[in-house]
């Protein structure tokens, strides 16, 4: 019992440092000061690389008493080990840690992508290609034409 306690405890403290990154990187993706996130990215890993330990070694404690590492598994021991409110504290803990945790990475995930279209705008409008803003270019002419022009010339 106490292996199982100790390895969600710690799964809860690295989650709960994820959590806390996840949260630097929304932060800084919201102000625009990206120039650390490369670094930030570096310490996401070593924690994902972490937790999946940690997952590893809960798999392990619920293989050695015969239970599978899934929901049912987990319930299975939980009955088991009825007497155990500190480990069901800590593993309900972790999946609201773990809720947070997805739910941080997926608005970060949406602010990337906002980013990176503003990005692609911005360069559309530096190199002056045709879908940029709807400029006009040299000839007077709007630069959002879908197609070729029908010229009078002819």
């Amino acid at each position: 019992m106490t292996d199982f306690l100790s390895t969600v405890e710690a799964e809860v403290a690295a989650a709960g440092s994820f959590v806390t990154l996840l949260e630097l990187e929304q932060e800084m993706l919201t102000k625009g000061e990206v120039e650390h996130l490369q670094e930030l990215v570096q310490q996401k890993n070593g924690l994902a690389v972490q937790l999946a330990t940690l997952a590893e070694q809960r798999h392990q404690v619920l293989a050695a008493e015969g239970l599978t590492a899934d929901r049912a598994g987990l319930s299975a021991w939980f009955a088991a080990h009825p007497t155990a409110s500190r480990a069901h504290a800590a593993w309900t803990l972790l999946l609201s840690i773990a809720s947070q945790a997805r739910d941080l990475n997926r608005m970060n995930g949406e602010l990337i992508q906002l980013r990176m279209q503003y990005n692609a705008r911005a360069l559309e409008a530096l190199l002056g290609t045709r879908s940029a803003f709807g400029l006009y270019g040299p000839d007077g002419q709007n630069t959002l034409s879908s197609g070729p022009r029908i010229s009078d010339s002819a």
